[in-house]
Order: structure tokens, then sequence, then C-alpha cells
């Protein structure tokens, strides 16, 4: 063989080489994270349970100082929360030292401030487990327990952004009466043999009051963000115009998803791929509502989205997540987490099972844009260091 012959040949083997080495690391990357989300996940599933105990052995810090200490800006708590079912059952038990009117909003929810100094928000029950909303996805009033689901499933799913909540029964005559601030209290009226209130919100009406069974009312009560985090508001970009025959551009502009991806703070950093995964979370919730959305102050939109009154490209991690979950193992980790609730059962089988339909709906849709446009294009990896982080 001639020595050009020769080099030609070389060079060529070499090419070939070098693609087949990059091949193979990109494929050992991949596999490797795939690996660490399995993990993950079965991590997840093995502390999923949460039983409310009273106990704090390791640590002289009260619940509340713990709870505030995990909160960073990408997660409200950690991974690995053995303090977790202490947490909530002080959530659940803690005397109830002051009452007043929610902060604004358009649903009825009341300010309560624990043994201990700890804000939470409290909703009362609207409706029976098994009651049907008939109409648009966001008639009617906020479900208590689907704020404990929420949450649960927020777990389940690795996000770790939605505030804690755990279901809660309070005595109206002898919890929040005797601490209630007048501008709360004036709303108390009499319906019958039992106690409501209407409270101070866009929609609170005092036609429309929440009743206790007697004196006993079912709620949630949701842990308040430390007040170090302050929030700032932010318009979603996918949100609903809220006037009657008034399309959103996103409804018809088929080029606003580019444009979205090059505003601020959408066109760097994780808060595209934070709405994405909010998406497919508000879905499986049921909720069509989420107009606007929190993060924390200041962030350059480098901080998570907030889940906060609880999709284009998705989080390889997150559909990794999704396929674990699929063949009815969501259902039954939602099961599992929400067990030793003081409200339980907080769903209702048909609720579950409609979780568990939607799931598919979600893995479709993201299958057919894969099949589509590519894998690459589609999902996105996310365990990469951000520039701005």
């Amino acid at each position: 063989m001639k020595l050009k012959q020769r080099v030609v040949l070389l060079a060529i083997l070499l090419v070939i080489f070098i693609f087949t080495k990059v091949f193979l690391i990109d494929n050992l990357d991949t596999s490797a994270a795939n690996r660490e989300d399995q993990r993950a996940f079965h991590r997840m599933m093995a502390g999923l349970r949460v039983e409310l105990t009273p106990k704090l052995d390791h640590t002289l810090q009260s619940p509340w100082e713990i709870a505030a200490q995990w909160v960073v800006p990408r997660e409200v708590y950690p991974e690995e929360t053995p303090e977790l079912g202490a947490i909530m059952h002080a959530m659940a038990t803690k005397k109830i030292i002051k009452a007043d009117v929610g902060y604004k909003g358009t649903q009825l929810k009341a300010l309560l401030i624990l043994e201990g100094g700890q804000k939470v928000v409290f909703k009362p029950k609207r409706y029976s487990r098994d009651h049907v909303v008939e109409g648009e996805p966001y008639a009617g009033y906020d479900r208590h327990n689907a704020e404990v689901a929420a949450f649960h499933l927020d777990r389940i799913l690795g996000f770790r952004r939605a505030p804690l909540v755990v279901g809660r029964f309070v005595n109206l005559r002898t919890e929040i009466k005797p601490v209630a601030t007048e501008q709360l209290l004036s709303t108390f009226l009499t319906a019958g043999n039992n106690t409501c209130f209407y409270g101070k919100c866009y929609y609170c009406r005092e036609t429309e009051p929440a009743c206790a069974d007697g004196d006993m009312m079912e709620g949630s009560v949701t842990l308040w963000l430390p007040d170090v985090w302050p929030l700032q508001k932010h318009r979603h970009p996918w949100g609903r115009t809220y006037r009657e025959g008034k399309l959103a551009r996103w409804e018809y502009d088929e080029s606003y998803c580019d444009a979205v991806k090059k505003t601020s703070p959408y066109d760097s950093g994780p808060r595209l791929l934070d709405i994405i995964d909010t998406a497919v979370f508000d879905y499986l919730i049921g909720n069509a509502d989420r107009h606007h959305y929190e993060s924390f102050q200041d962030d350059e939109g480098a901080s998570m989205l907030i889940l906060l009154d609880n999709a284009k490209s998705i989080r390889v991690s997150t559909w990794n997540r999704l396929n674990y979950l699929k063949n009815g193992v969501l259902k039954s980790a939602l099961h599992s987490a929400m067990a030793h609730d003081p409200i339980s059962p907080v769903l209702s089988e048909p609720h579950l099972d409609a979780m568990d339909q939607r799931l598919l709906s979600v893995l479709a849709t993201v299958k057919q844009c894969t099949d589509q446009f590519g894998m690459d294009t589609v999902l996105v990896e996310d365990r990469m260091p951000l520039s701005h982080l």
C-alpha cells in the first residue's frame, strides 16, 4: 500500500475512532443520568409514607426552624426529609394563637398563626370527596383536599417546589373565634346548627360561606414560606385573558412560543423548563387556572417556579419520572403518601383513577412530539450547570 493511501486510511480510522469515543461517552453520560434518575425514584418511593409524629429526637430546633432552613432557591424542602412527619404533625396540632382573613386573592382562606409564631394558610372544606364540579375546568371553589394531594404529587414527581400542606380539623367556636381579628370575626354567621364564615377575598360573599359540621371544620393548612424569601409574582406566558370571546396570543399565534424563548427570564436558565414541569403538574391535578406564578424576588430567573394554589421541550428527569409512574404506580404512590394525613382518605378513587389517565395523556403527547421532532429536540438534559447559577 502506498504511503499516501496509508495516511488516508489512518485519517479515516482516526475520525471513526473519535466519533465512536464521543458517541460512547455521550451514551455513558446518558445511561449514568438515567441510572441516577432511577435511584432517585426508588429513594422517593422508599420514603414516601409519612407518619405524623411529634418526635424530633436528634435536634433542639423547633419544627418551624427546620422547615425554614430547608428553603433554598431551587427547592422548598430537600430530597431527604426525616423531620417531615414532625413538621406536619405540628402543622396539624399546634395551638392557634391568632386568626385573620387570608392574604388577598380570589378564594376563601384564613391566615392562622400557630404556637411558636409560624404562619399557615387555612383553606376550608367546600365539597364532599366525590362531588363533581360542572362547567369550565376553573369553575367552583378551591378544594382543600386538592392542596394536600398536590403537595404529595410534588414529592412524587421530585419537583420539591410546593410548600408543605397537611389536613387539619379546627373547632371554629373554641379555636378560631376567641383569637380572631375583628375583620375575620365580622364574617362569621350561623346556618342552622353550623358555624360558618365567608372571609375576605375577591369572590367571597356572605351568601356563600364555608360551613363547619356543627363547630368542627375540616380544611388544609399550608406552611407559610420564610419572610427572608419574599415572593415576586409573574404573569404566566400561557395564561388566559379572562375576557369572554377574547383569545390569548398563544391560542392563535404559531410564532408565540419562539417569541417567549427570546424574552427574559425564559431566554436562559431553568425558568422555561420550570413552566413546562408546572404545566404537567397542573394537568395531572386538573388546575386550569394558573394565570400567574411566583418565584423568589431578585432571582434573575434562576430560582424555581413555586407551586402555590395548586406543558415545547421537557426535562429528561421529568420524562423519566413520569414513565416510572405509569401502570398504576402514581395511584399507588399517592395512596401511600397520603395514608396518614388527618383528613385521609384525601382523594376518592375516581380522582386517583383520573390522575392515572391524565398521566397517560401526558406521556402520549410527549411521545408524539419525540416521534415528530426527535428525542434530542424535545427532551432537554437538565443536569448540566446553568450559566448564571
